[in-house]
């Protein structure tokens, strides 16, 4: 599943057998944050998420502590667990660390054996195509995803679980900073462009050029978007 979704609860309820109560609710949860459904800044009620699941509260408690460790949520003494909003530090910071992480593992695909490139860029070709038809309606929502899905493509054929764990932590994290965003056309034409020039230097096998392209890319995506937050900054 990509880092982005989440199973929908009748998903999750079909597959209890073999996964804990805590696990599904830690799932309901995280799929509501990510669908924006709790929005960045709202609290989230313990009593509501357990009756949804029909469980009892110990299990949604034992959830909300691991999303805390994930950085998706926080703790008000008090107040409850609340939806965190990061700081535009946090999410310099957060896309320095995701540059660093998807130019590795470009690095580490371009090396592959020619066969499994070849499959590789079949993949990530037709999520560019999808990106390309999305940018033509103007469906930015559509196009975001098919956006990930690329670079999670090139993480996942990096064949590293532990760098593909922290990549999809930050991932989920910079979704928060882009939730109200998703909206907005954000540099799609020139982000195409990037995206081809690393297909081309994934086919050519060239290692320092698909991570530098890599890297640069999402620098490069954290600028447009700094910047057009600048000029809008509703």
């Amino acid at each position: 599943m990509l880092p982005w979704l989440t199973a929908s609860s009748s998903e999750l309820i079909a597959g209890v057998r073999d996964t804990s109560l805590a696990a599904i609710a830690r799932d309901e949860m995280l799929g509501l944050i990510l669908r924006g459904e709790l929005a960045p800044g709202q609290r989230i009620n313990e009593p509501d998420v357990a009756a949804r699941l029909r469980v009892s509260r110990v299990p949604v408690r034992e959830a909300l502590r691991e999303l805390e460790s994930t950085g998706l949520v926080y703790t008000r003494k008090h107040s409850g667990v609340f939806v965190r909003t990061l700081e535009p530090k946090e999410v310099a910071d957060l896309y320095d660390l995701r540059s660093m992480l998807d130019g590795h593992a470009g690095r580490r695909v371009a090396g592959l054996p020619e066969r499994e490139r070849r499959a590789l860029i079949k993949r990530i070709a037709g999520f560019l195509r999808d990106m390309k038809a999305h940018a033509r309606k103007h469906d930015v929502q559509a196009y975001y995803a098919s956006n990930l899905a690329f670079h999670w493509a090139i993480v996942e054929a990096a064949d590293n679980e532990p760098m593909a764990r922290t990549y999809r932590g930050i991932v989920q994290q910079l979704h928060l900073s882009r939730l109200k965003n998703l909206s907005r056309d954000i540099g799609m034409k020139v982000s195409l462009i990037e995206h081809q020039q690393i297909i081309d230097a994934l086919a050519e096998g060239d290692v320092d050029r698909c991570q530098a392209l890599l890297s640069t890319h999402v620098t490069a995506a954290h600028g447009r978007l700094v910047e057009r937050l600048s000029q809008d900054p509703s």
